[in-house]
């Protein structure tokens, strides 16, 4: 297949590219390096735009005979979100419109999504699956949603097959250490708690400790960006232009803040310093991915399923990149 995907550069959509590129699909990221770097993309695979060209991207897509899109272009800082919800608003959902005017411009008609279980919100019972009350509680979360339902529209106006992929939260870095995360700022909490053995910051702050969960901190879902790569790959293959279909994409365990630092201590072999400090706006205390459908239907199943080994990679990534994708 060829495989336009926006967002390309980012560290989700760089290891999606790269696992499609192994399977021997043509594949282009196409990003404005806004978060992105093109070191994290093989050469011959990039090129250099914004989702808002509206008029570029339907010349990429023709240009390059694409069969499909994954969309990752998005910003995902949930903090920012809600302080400058603008910014949000015009890069995922005004973004999102004019990719899927650029695509039926040029005639595609498969897309799989990058959306997100921020979507399922505060809700009470997790595990979460497809089917759960969808009460996004940021803007981020919100501009997901609405991305979702401007999906289903065209699809259901134009003829467009999609798939959503509601995954949790992405970790991990390719086993070899060459490719990781690199966000600046960072705001993902295993890179985080990382920095404080790198010496890069004094401690880890932990936002809020009074949450009702078995420790008081918010429980997570953590997926390996790796699993997440095989689950993209497996879910475009197996969409048509008939397709409207949603997975969550998680492991099916959650794990605390208070666990994530534990196992980060366990994997350098030191203590880790962390102070508690007030909640995060538009934090749900838990979000735990049920994924069974994914395996089911697709025959998925996550490779890392143990924290400590996602926090290996990762561990080995930051420790040769300290300065991520800067690194000399």
């Amino acid at each position: 297949m060829n495989i336009l995907v926006t967002g390309g550069a980012g560290y989700v959509g760089s290891a999606c590219l790269r696992h499609l590129l192994q399977l021997g699909h043509k594949a282009i990221a196409y990003d404005n390096l806004a978060q992105g770097h093109p070191e994290a993309v093989p050469a011959g695979s990039f090129i250099e735009g914004d989702i808002a060209d509206t008029t570029r991207l339907t010349q990429v897509l023709q240009e390059m005979d694409a069969d499909a899109v994954m969309h990752f272009a998005a910003a995902t800082c949930v903090g920012e979100s809600v302080e400058h919800p603008e910014y949000h608003y015009a890069n995922n959902v005004a973004g999102t419109l004019s990719l899927l005017n650029a695509m039926r411009a040029a005639n595609v008609e498969r897309m799989l999504f990058s959306s997100t279980c921020a979507t399922y919100g505060d809700n009470p019972k997790p595990p979460m699956n497809e089917k759960t009350r969808q009460v996004p509680c940021s803007p981020y979360a919100r501009t997901k949603l609405a991305v979702e339902w401007m999906i289903s529209d065209f699809a259901s106006a134009y003829g467009l097959g999609y798939t959503l992929l509601r995954y949790f939260n992405a970790a991990g870095a390719s086993p070899d250490g060459m490719y990781g995360e690199d966000h600046n700022p960072e705001n993902h909490l295993i890179p985080l708690v990382l920095q404080v053995p790198l010496g890069q910051r004094p401690l880890i702050k932990i936002f809020g400790d009074d949450y009702p969960t078995p420790d008081g901190t918010c429980i997570r879902d953590y997926v390996h960006v790796d699993d997440l790569a095989r689950a993209h790959s497996l879910a475009i293959e197996a969409t048509t232009p008939r397709t409207h279909e949603v997975f969550n994409v998680g492991t099916g365990n959650g794990q605390s803040v208070k666990q994530i630092l534990r196992a980060c201590e366990e994997v350098v072999g030191s203590e880790i310093a962390y102070e508690v400090t007030a909640r995060r706006p538009g934090d749900p205390p838990a979000l735990v991915a049920d994924p069974s459908k994914l395996k089911k239907e697709l025959g998925w199943k996550p490779r890392y399923e143990q924290i400590e080994d996602t926090i290996e990679t990762a561990w080995k990534w930051h420790k040769s990149h300290p300065a991520g994708y800067g690194t000399t």
